[in-house]
Parts: structure tokens; sequence; C-alpha cells
């Protein structure tokens, strides 16, 4: 959902000749380089150890309204996890750090409601940058276990700089999208010292299709993280960015990160 509602100004001839400019990647963990094939089956031991785990909040991206998340959510409950959604304050359109603030601040509620020490934080798009403000400067290292972020702009996207480059305006007013953009003060401040600060368990999910995130490799971390990009894996497997939080496959990462177990994910998952 990133930048949905500022590029409904651009066409679609304008963007995709953009989303082929080239960029360095960022330094990162080595990902692997054979697919595995092997289908997970969800035993009873496996729900009951989910249910006994940290509660999962899916944060939500740029204008990602909560039900666009049932979908990911759905597959978490349905595997015994304790799930909730959150919808960013104002659909995400303002200051990442003020959504990062309420998210603290929603935190704290999941946790006094389950009684958990610690919550998992599964982030989409730009809601994998509130989850990340959130650990690194408002104390989420302490109550984050896991952190999965999905077709995140960790370094900024092309698309977001593409508004300006068109004579927009500053990403048209939207504070999100000026943040979300290379080079950004935000993103200076994000990527400062650490990628991955505190004991908690960092991965990422990447997609070559993202037609929002470009360069593609912006979307990784550097410092231990665990990137993953679905077609190192699956090369025939096409996930555009809203895909990521729909696709069987990327599930399967985001199960077995979220389980403390090795990334193999299961090319056949629907």
């Amino acid at each position: 959902m990133l930048l949905r509602t500022i590029l409904a100004a651009t066409t679609a001839t304008t963007a995709a000749t953009v989303l082929l400019v080239p960029a360095a990647a960022q330094a990162a963990a080595a990902e692997p380089a054979a697919p595995s094939n092997t289908a997970t089956v969800t035993t009873a031991a496996q729900r009951a150890a989910a249910a006994a785990a940290d509660p999962v909040i899916v944060v939500g991206g740029l204008s990602g309204i909560s039900i666009a998340y049932e979908p990911i959510a759905a597959r978490l409950r349905a595997d015994g996890y304790r799930v909730s959604i959150f919808q960013l304050p104002n659909l995400g359109l303002g200051d990442i750090r003020e959504s990062a603030r309420a998210l603290s601040t929603y935190v704290d509620q999941v946790r006094a409601a389950t009684g958990a020490a610690r919550v998992d934080l599964v982030g989409h798009s730009e809601g994998g940058l509130v989850s990340r403000w959130y650990v690194k400067y408002l104390g989420g290292a302490a109550t984050v276990d896991q952190y999965v972020s999905l077709g995140s702009p960790q370094y900024g996207t092309y698309v977001a700089n593409l508004v300006a480059f068109l004579g927009l305006g500053s990403c048209a007013g939207v504070i999100a999208c000026q943040q979300m953009s290379i080079g950004s003060s935000f993103l200076a401040d994000l990527n400062a010292g650490d990628d991955t600060p505190g004991p908690v368990r960092w991965a990422t999910v990447r997609t070559w299709q993202d037609e929002l995130v470009r360069p593609v490799d912006n979307a990784l971390l550097a410092d231990g993280a665990t990137n993953v990009l679905v077609q190192a894996w699956c090369p025939l497997r096409v996930v555009g960015h809203l895909g990521l939080v729909l696709d069987g496959t990327t599930y399967t990462v985001v199960r077995q990160v979220l389980a403390g177990a090795p990334v193999r994910p299961d090319c056949f998952a629907v």
C-alpha cells in the first residue's frame, strides 16, 4: 500500500521507467543460494507452542486499512497465534515517529490484555519503519522478541523521490512519503549506528517484483539480520508489494521466524 495515495497522479508508463533505475545494495547478511521445497505441516504441538508464544501484532503500511491485513492475520490465527492488527494513525500519512509512539501505546495495551511480557511485530511497508523506530528509540527492544518486515523501505525508495521529480512538490505534502525518500533526515536517524539493536531477532522479506520499494535491496538490514529475497529461494515466484501479505511462501518465512526456526521458505505454499 506504500505511497498509493500519492502515486495515483503518475502514469503507469512513467513509474515503470523510473523503477528501472539501479542503485547499490546495502550491506546485509548472506542469503541462501538454494531453494527448499519441503512442505510445512502445522502439528498439534506446533499449534500449542504458538498459542503459548508472544502475541503477534501486524503493523500496517501507508494507507493500509486493517482489513487489508486480515489474510496474513487469519493465517497466523489458524496456526494458533494470538494476533491483532495495528492500523497506522491517519493511515500513516503523518510523521512516522508519531506513528511509532502510537504503536508503543498499543503494544502496552496488548501486553496488559494478554499478560505477555513481549510481543512479536510483523510490519508491512511503512509499518516496518514504524516498528523499527519503536524498537530502536522508544524502548521496544525490551518488549519485542521477533521483528519481521515485509517490503519495508529501510533505506528509502526512489518511488518517494519520484513525486518531487515529477514536479508535485515534496511528496505532495505527505510527511511519511518525505521520510521514506532516499536521503531523508528521518532515514539518516533511523539508520544511524546498529541496524539491529537489542536482543530482538530481526528478519526482512523482499521481492524482485516490488513495484513500490526501489531498489528492492533497500528493504534489507545489515548487522546480523536474516534477509530473505523470495526469488533467491523460489525463482519463479511472482510477488508484488501488497502480495507480500497474501503470498503463501512469504508466510512460511514469517511463521518460521516467529517460531525461532531456521528459515527455509516453502516454494509451493499457497
